[in-house]
């Protein structure tokens, strides 16, 4: 067993499609039978369809009936989406800044329905081609690359939620892919990722690690613009709103665990769900948090590859902040693209190949084990990051030699 997964000889080229390919039919049954189930709106279970998206949904038609600062009070919130779907167990809150406040205003157009369609087709596609555009160059077939994207189990929890977990991966995989030739581009993706700023906490500080001032200024100039454009068309209010909120969100929703702790993926949550304090929680976070970001800095100050830079950098992402959710997770496929690439072209190390598979399924796992305990989610990603440090320090040139030549996956 050891060998096996030390040499990954069990991920055979057939295994790499069949596996995610059934994984893929069973969850697509899944959402298949609860959208035939359904009753308008609302799952069998008397849940809006996409959960959380009734959210950004009802925030869009609060905006479009001219009351932007609405979802902001939590009272009028809850009663609006009550008004809709009719009484519900579950409250769910708006806990982002204006900027999201104007693709649910265009989303509020629409029905429900179609706007949940439109909402999770428009960033999946996005999500895909970051995907893809990060496995550029190696000789991966594509049609098994699409079905293992399109399979990995955070995908089917972001679509369960009807959450934002496509945007934000497509933002921080678009934003490191435009980098490199075009660093104006990429500074105006990544101040997009101001709509979920928890999320983008370590990209100011890579970037500045790397010196790349030009990324630093449009991304400046894009916040600043997104801000005066969100107030000219809310007004402060919304802003005054959105920070008052924002004590809620920290109390209720993070410390005190009204999500479960167990579908938060953060050390944070995992200190919580253990039973230990809020203080010795936010304690070890700030420990991690620090640690990893002084890992990325080293990286990104340093001259290593750039796919492991990128990749460093999606899964910091994730590491450095105590409120990530486990649909955040799907920011981990194009994390898992640079790395293959990488592997492709340099060649895996012991255990590498396997340790791979583990980050790929780890979502599937991550809330169910959580539920009983073990924060896996946050363990796996934490493990990850650690590995491509290593492999950056160990990084050697290996001419000529080409991991993704064969189709079967041959020992290392």
């Amino acid at each position: 067993m050891r060998d096996q997964l030390k040499s990954a000889t069990w991920l055979t080229a057939e295994r790499l499609w069949r596996y995610p390919a059934i994984l893929l039919f069973l969850l697509s049954a899944a959402a298949g039978m609860l959208a035939v189930t359904a009753k308008g709106d609302l799952d069998a279970f008397g849940r809006p369809l996409g959960t959380d998206f009734s959210e950004i949904w009802i925030a869009g038609t609060e905006v479009d009936q001219g009351h932007p600062g609405q979802p902001y009070d939590n009272a009028a919130h809850f009663a609006a989406q009550e008004a809709h779907f009719g009484a519900l167990d579950a409250y769910y809150v708006w806990p982002y800044p204006p900027y999201f406040l104007v693709p649910a205003a265009l989303l509020g157009l629409l029905p429900y329905l179609p706007a949940l369609v439109v909402w999770q087709s428009a960033t999946l596609a996005l999500y895909l081609v970051c995907v893809l555009a990060g496995l550029r160059g190696t000789r991966l077939p594509i049609a098994p690359t699409i079905i293992a994207a399109l399979a990995f189990p955070a995908v089917f929890i972001n679509l369960g939620h009807g959450q934002n977990g496509f945007l934000t991966a497509a933002l921080l995989a678009g934003g490191l892919l435009a980098l490199r030739h075009r660093p104006l581009v990429a500074g105006l993706i990544f101040a997009l990722l101001a709509y979920k700023p928890h999320l983008g906490l370590v990209v100011p500080a890579a970037l500045l690690a790397a010196g790349q001032w030009r990324a630093i200024a449009a991304a400046a100039v894009g916040i600043a613009a997104m801000t005066l454009a969100t107030i000219a068309a809310f007004g402060v209010a919304t802003w005054q709103g959105f920070f008052s909120g924002a004590h809620f969100t920290q109390t209720v929703i993070l410390e005190q665990g009204a999500l479960g702790f167990d579908k938060v993926q953060s050390v944070f949550a995992a200190v919580r769900l253990l039973g230990g304090a809020v203080p010795l929680a936010y304690a070890l976070q700030a420990v991690t948090t620090a640690a990893t970001l002084a890992a990325l800095i080293g990286l990104w100050h340093s001259r290593a590859d750039w796919r492991l830079k990128a990749a460093a950098l999606i899964t910091a992402s994730l590491l450095a902040t105590p409120y990530v959710l486990d649909y955040d997770m799907v920011a981990l496929a194009p994390a898992l693209a640079f790395i293959i690439l990488h592997g492709c072209e340099k060649g895996f190390g012991p255990f590498e190949k396997s340790a791979l598979a583990i980050v790929w399924v780890a979502p599937l796992f991550a809330r169910p084990l959580g539920s009983i305990g073990l924060p896996l989610g946050v363990i796996v990603m934490a493990g990850f990051f650690a590995g491509i440090i290593h492999r950056a320090l160990r990084e050697m040139p290996q001419a000529g030699r080409n991991a993704c030549e064969t189709a079967e996956t041959r020992p290392t």
